[in-house]
């Protein structure tokens, strides 16, 4: 996905997730995340949301510090969010193709990890949101599922401080049953390796295989989908060992 396709993204699943907080209402639990309710939720995303824009605008060359959380609840809360959600996409739009400031995992330029950084946590954000108000999901897109799961596989994962390792070595494939998509995982005591299959002469055997559409995969792989969503093949012990160790936190 290219930069404008990652902020169309970001725009429109900023939407739907105020959309659906509004309906559930502030205080309703979020049984994504076990230890929030709604105005949680958007007190934390709304704070990501002016966090990026300060280095989008700003450009500053090093890790900021973000802003906190406001003390807000009910309808100003939703409409902060929804004032910081524009300001970033706004941000995102106006920023130049040299735009220079910090980031945190390999991407093309600053302004395409900004753009993608942002479209995905804030879709994955709606997904807890909607998950709290109930009823049936936002779709996500094969291109915008697949390139979620490139990013958590090959940026999140492959950092030092990934938590997702095996003592034993072991394998892992994700397969998207509705596109020609396919990725294999290496599981050891360092942080997973990953490669595309189509990357390599001919995928190789795993001890574990999970199948699903490449939305049922990104939301899994991210937690918001239960792992019986998918199907699995082979040796469940590598997907327990992603499911337990994989959360990525807020530090």
């Amino acid at each position: 996905m290219d930069i404008t396709r990652h902020v169309k993204s970001l725009a429109d699943e900023g939407q739907l997730l105020v959309t659906a907080a509004h309906e559930a209402g502030t205080s309703a639990p979020v049984p994504t995340c076990p230890d929030w309710r709604i105005r949680d939720l958007i007190r934390h995303t709304g704070m990501v949301h002016r966090w990026a824009t300060g280095f989008v605008v700003e450009g500053h060359p090093s890790y900021h510090p973000n802003g906190g959380e406001p003390d807000l609840d009910g309808p100003p809360l939703l409409d902060w969010f929804r004032e910081g959600h524009a300001l970033l996409v706004d941000a995102l739009k106006a920023a130049p193709a040299g735009l220079e400031c910090w980031t945190f995992m390999p991407a093309p330029s600053p302004r395409a990890f900004w753009a993608r950084r942002q479209a995905h946590e804030t879709t994955i954000h709606r997904v807890d949101a909607e998950s709290a108000r109930g009823g049936r999901l936002s779709t996500v897109t094969a291109e915008h599922a697949m390139d979620g799961i490139d990013e958590l596989l090959h940026g999140f994962h492959s950092r030092g401080r990934s938590k997702v390792r095996s003592a034993t070595p072991c394998s892992l494939r994700l397969h998207a049953t509705d596109t020609d998509a396919a990725w294999t995982v290496r599981l050891s005591s360092e942080p997973p390796r990953t490669v595309r299959d189509e990357e390599t002469a001919e995928p190789v055997p795993v001890d574990c295989q999970l199948s699903g559409t490449a939305e049922e995969l990104y939301l899994t792989l991210w937690n918001r989908l239960p792992l019986t969503t998918l199907t699995v093949a082979g040796d469940p012990g590598p997907a327990r060992i992603w499911r337990e160790n994989s959360a990525v936190t807020w530090s």
